[in-house]
């Protein structure tokens, strides 16, 4: 099977969030099961620095954008048998210090930038050599490319055009553009209407790429349902359910040669399911690396995660205040919304010896924050899959969790199944629900019998690529066979 993946961000090269590990991790297991893989991504700054066996390739793409024509080159960089990256050299668009945002408001010319990106996909897939059979996309950013793809087979001749797949990673960010954007397309007004484009009088990508997609995924079971409800459909509902015979949900696999506790760079100790003495000793050490009291008798819990209201950070904050009057520690690592980094950081101030907090993200730290927690809170509003909960689980530490999305799908509550159970949930979101679940755990911590068998069935668990790869093969093969 010949697929070429498209995405803003791609793990290791670029990455904001859950969206770069799918794609990266997604594109290696598609590869080592013997397909022909290509990646489709800018060349943001600072790549070709990191990874110096990037090399330009011989093609050069020019665009219309409006009234304008636009120039790139195409770099390449051959990851393994089968697996190539095609990064997008277009610096206006893309050499910048961040990915789509200048202190945290989207860069104006983000329209442009992104639909410049989906009309090199689709002319990567129309030119490649290797003639990709499937173009796989996901999220907004490039949503228009089944799109493009449709035009130009129904338009322009294109006779053996790819089948195209989205992938929606989250629902609540849709690009969402003004009537003025769709000049950047260059098609004709015919698709510029309620059952095209069209969203409330502007462009919205990702709904184009909802209705001109031969099939569509979302990165969960429970979030496939989720999204076609007016309460998490963000006004895409109606037109999901108009789809719902071509969507399906496929929870997010881990990419268990990187979060792994026996082989990692980023972890002094290790350990295993049968052997928790590196895990121990991994919680004292990161307690140190905090400022945080060494001790191994207070229940740890932790978090990394982007400070925004999604995350359910808000009510975090609440039940915390509660909370950390009872004998625990919280440390954090995240950023987001100043009014959450503030609150955060006063936190910690007035609980110095309790909380430990720090503003930005460190791949190394997130490691050992999984490795030396006891537990991990994820309270979110809604949450498509979530990774850091399967994480978790792999680290031995027992996540807390709202049931919602793909965390209701992945975590297994005592009270549904006291022999399979993974860890704790909780259904209402507010402050007192979360604290009720945080009291769960203190008293799991005290039966350490009951925690032990938490931590083995969550570290024996499997969410790998290889068995989520397959899945998406097995989607594949139905498509190319419709």
């Amino acid at each position: 099977m010949r697929i070429l993946l498209a995405s803003s961000e791609v793990h290791p090269y670029s990455k904001t969030g859950g969206l770069a590990d799918m794609v990266g991790a997604l594109a290696k297991y598609l590869a080592q099961a013997g397909q022909q893989v290509g990646v489709v991504t800018p060349l943001y700054s600072g790549i070709r620095e990191r990874f110096p066996h990037l090399r330009p390739g011989d093609i050069r793409i020019t665009l219309p954008l409006g009234s304008r024509h636009v120039q790139a080159d195409v770099w390449t960089l051959e990851v393994a048998d089968r697996l190539v990256i095609y990064f997008i050299d277009q610096p206006d668009f893309y050499r910048r210090a961040t990915l789509y945002q200048h202190q945290g408001v989207d860069y104006p010319d983000n329209a442009e930038r992104f639909l410049f990106l989906s009309k090199c996909v689709a002319h990567l897939a129309r030119n490649l050599p290797w003639k990709p059979e499937l173009v796989h996309v996901h999220d907004w950013q490039v949503g228009l490319v089944p799109l493009f793809i449709r035009h130009q087979r129904l338009e322009e001749g294109w006779v053996d055009a790819p089948k195209t797949c989205l992938t929606i990673h989250n629902q609540a960010y849709q690009g969402h553009f003004g009537a003025d954007a769709y000049e950047w397309a260059n098609l004709p007004l015919d698709y510029f209407e309620p059952n095209g484009v069209e969203f409330y009088g502007g462009l919205n990508c990702l709904k184009a790429g909802i209705v001109y997609a031969d099939r569509i995924t979302t990165v969960s079971p429970r979030y496939a349902r989720e999204i076609t409800t007016e309460a998490l459909g963000n006004g895409l509902d109606g037109v999901l359910r108009l789809r719902q015979g071509v969507l399906a949900g496929i929870l997010n696999g881990v990419d268990y040669d990187e979060w792994n506790t026996t082989d990692n760079p980023f972890l002094k100790h290790s350990f295993a399911a049968d052997s928790l003495e590196g895990k121990a000793t991994s919680k004292l050490d990161l307690q140190r690396e905090l400022g945080l009291p060494e001790a191994s008798h207070l229940p740890l819990f932790g978090t990394v995660t982007r400070l925004v209201e999604q995350k359910g950070v808000d009510i975090q904050l609440s039940a915390l205040e509660e909370m950390l009057a009872a004998e625990m520690q919280f440390v954090l690592l995240g950023s987001g919304e100043s009014q959450y980094e503030k609150a955060y950081k006063k936190l910690s101030a007035r609980y110095p010896t309790k909380v430990a907090v720090k503003i930005g993200y460190d791949h190394g730290l997130s490691h050992r924050i999984e490795a030396g927690c006891d537990f991990y809170l994820m309270p979110s509003k809604f949450e498509p899959c979530g990774l850091n909960q399967l994480y978790s689980l792999r680290y031995g530490t027992i996540p807390i969790v709202r049931a919602t999305g793909g965390l209701d799908d992945s975590i297994i509550d005592l009270a549904e199944d006291v022999e399979r159970a993974t860890g704790i949930k909780f259904a209402e979101y507010s402050s007192s629900a979360l604290v009720k679940a945080i009291r769960k755990g203190l008293i799991l911590f005290e039966h350490s019998d009951l925690l032990l068998h938490l931590r083995t069935n969550g570290m024996s668990a499997d969410f790998s690529w290889e068995k989520t790869a397959q899945k998406y093969l097995k989607l594949f093969d139905k498509i190319l066979s419709e």
